[in-house]
This record gives C-alpha cells, sequence and structure tokens, in this order.
C-alpha cells in the first residue's frame, strides 16, 4: 500500500481486519475474481495465487478489494479505469481486467434507449432535460458505459413513452 493510503489505517494490522463490501477470491494461479459492492462481478489477471505465502496472498486480495471499494462508481468506465490506475500504483502485479458480468445489459439496453430516441427524432439533450439527468450521463448510458437505475430508466422510458417490464430471454 502506498504512503497515500496509509492515512486511512492506523496499522497494516488494521487495514486487514477492515471488511470491505468488494469481494476478491483466487480462481487460479492467474485469475483473481472480484464482486464490487453492487454484486458486479469482474475477473483481474493476477498472479496472486503463485504467491507460496498464505500472509502475502491475503494482503494483495485485500489490496485489490480496497481498491474496488475505493473506486467503484455507477459509471464503469470511469470506475475500471481508476482501478487499473491504482492497481498499478499499489504494485498489485496484474495484467488486465474485464468489463464487468454487467456489460453486455448495459450495453444493450442504451442501443435501445437510443434506437427509440432517434425513431421519436427526439434530441439526447432533450431526452435528457425531460428525464432531469445529465446530458453527458445520457451519452453514456446510450453506450453502455454507465450501470443506471431503476429511478433514472423509468423516467427516461416515461419521456419516451414507454414502460419498464421483465421479459423473459428469447433463447
Amino acid at each position: 500500500m502506498n504512503k497515500e493510503n496509509k492515512r486511512f489505517f492506523e496499522s497494516e494490522e488494521e487495514f486487514l481486519a477492515f471488511d470491505f463490501k468488494s469481494k476478491a477470491t483466487i480462481i487460479d494461479d492467474k485469475m483473481v475474481e472480484v464482486i464490487a459492492p453492487d454484486g458486479e462481478v469482474f475477473s483481474v489477471l493476477a498472479q496472486i495465487g503463485i504467491y507460496t505465502s498464505e500472509e502475502t496472498r491475503h494482503y494483495q486480495l485485500h489490496l485489490v478489494e480496497w481498491i474496488f471499494d475505493k473506486n467503484f462508481s455507477d459509471d464503469k468506465e470511469t470506475m475500471t479505469d481508476n482501478i487499473w490506475r491504482d492497481l498499478l500504483l499499489n504494485g498489485v502485479s496484474f495484467t488486465g481486467m474485464s468489463s464487468g458480468d454487467r456489460q453486455g445489459e448495459r450495453t444493450r439496453i442504451g442501443k435501445k434507449i437510443r434506437q427509440i430516441r432517434e425513431e421519436k427524432r427526439i434530441e439526447a439533450k432533450d431526452l435528457a432535460k425531460l428525464a432531469n439527468i445529465d446530458a453527458a450521463n445520457l451519452s453514456r448510458i446510450e453506450q453502455g458505459k454507465y450501470s443506471v437505475g431503476l429511478d433514472i430508466l423509468s423516467r427516461i422510458a416515461f419521456v419516451l413513452g414507454c414502460q419498464i417490464d421483465i421479459i423473459p430471454n428469447q433463447m
């Protein structure tokens, strides 16, 4: 852990005893799975599993959990960028990370919002204003880069003259 982060914890023991919301688990020698506070699952290509010392593995996993908690955000693009940076700054040996297990759904929903908006010839800035959301956030939602909550999704649907429904997957 770098010096900047030591101010949050009085000691390494205090850091290791802290219960973070994110949970990291070693999958194999090369892979760590992290469940973020919102339940989204990320895979991190990190060789934490190769350490022979249980103490070192535990510390590295805890460091990953702390980094995910520290950078957690609904804006998954910014969140993952910041996690990459902090993993590097804190000496976690990793080579890659997934975009999360919900990226496909975010992309599908965002494309559908854009499709309906364009079919109705509504400008993005007008939809954002009527739904009372930031235009930049609407852009990220339509690109699948922003994890949108039900309240915001409901407001967007209402402005578009749609409703949110739960339907079975078409297999």
